[in-house]
């Protein structure tokens, strides 16, 4: 128990100026209820995150650069205590709770961490269209395809890029993230890459996946719906959208260093908002079990279907 609250001290270092919870309630919307303004001014504030000085203090070699990499550095340093455990969730809320409030505290947001409902973008004809991979108002889309190894276990099923961004807001920065692949967080500057597989978020983020996960009977069985299992049949909500983004060869595909792709807050903000209906026993994370805490609520939530 001790070492699950342990695991929220290192955010203290995140927060820099922010506050843990705001005095203010945010409401969290759907990406495309945003106006062309608004989504202008979320996509600015994440690029004055990239540019802004690291937290983190200087290590031999370190890839920790921006307030970005701070965030990322974290997710990989703690990747499998926050993975396939009970706490999963709720340290997932505080993560994306931790980036909404450096992005309105440091750099002058003034709007909602915005999630993604990827139901809207099922079945796996309509992935690649989403309007979160628009090049003009979204995060841009896929990357070239990278040829693989269908002989790998950890090729991806339906995977068709791989490549660095070509088009959107961060196409061309080849130093975008300075850490991972992987758990490496020494310097190694790299693009954001995508590598989409419609196939497979058609497959574990449609509406009837949903509907499967809110129907669990008690949290323990939720939290596992959600997460789903380390193979890719049996992946979850979860790993639909981190496989259904970033395949094998980009950042979102990756366990340790996925958060390298802005559209994992927009993910796991629309996990969270699965979760916010959920009832859950007093945990030693109960500070961040009840949004309200944390200042923030969704402007609408999934329901379980009769």
């Amino acid at each position: 128990m001790l070492a699950a609250q342990s695991l929220f001290l290192a955010f203290a270092l995140l927060l820099g100026t922010t506050s843990a919870a705001s005095c203010t309630k945010k409401i969290r919307r759907e990406w495309t209820s945003l106006s062309t303004v608004e989504k202008r001014e979320y996509i600015d504030a994440v690029q004055c995150v990239l540019a802004k000085s690291a937290l983190t203090p200087d290590f031999e070699n370190s890839g920790v650069k921006s307030r970005y990499d701070d965030l990322l550095y974290t997710h990989i340093q703690q990747t499998f205590s926050i993975h396939y455990v009970g706490h999963f969730l709720a340290w997932h809320r505080y993560f994306v709770s931790t980036y909404e409030d450096m992005l309105r505290n440091e750099c002058g947001f003034r709007g909602a961490q915005p999630y993604w409902d990827w139901t809207l973008d099922t079945p796996a004809a309509k992935w690649a269209a989403s309007p979160v991979f628009d090049a003009a108002t979204g995060f841009g889309g896929n990357g070239p395809f990278v040829e693989g190894d269908a002989s790998n276990p950890f090729e991806v099923p339906g995977r068709s890029g791989g490549g660095c961004v070509p088009d959107g807001p961060f196409a061309g920065i080849t130093d975008f993230v300075h850490l991972g692949l992987a758990n490496g967080v020494t310097y190694n500057p790299q693009c954001l890459k995508r590598d989409l597989s419609p196939y497979f978020a058609g497959r574990y983020l449609a509406v009837n996946q949903t509907q499967v996960t809110l129907a669990q009977p008690d949290f323990g069985w939720f939290n596992r719906a959600v997460e789903g299992c380390p193979s890719f049949e049996a992946s979850g909500l979860h790993g639909g959208g981190h496989y259904g983004v970033g395949g094998r060869f980009g950042q979102m595909g990756d366990l340790y260093a996925s958060p390298a792709d802005p559209i994992f807050f927009l993910h796991h903000a629309n996990i969270d908002r699965v979760c916010v209906g959920v009832s859950a026993p007093d945990v030693t994370v109960g500070d961040v079990m009840n949004i309200a805490d944390l200042g923030y609520n969704y402007d609408q939530v999934y329901t379980l279907s009769s």
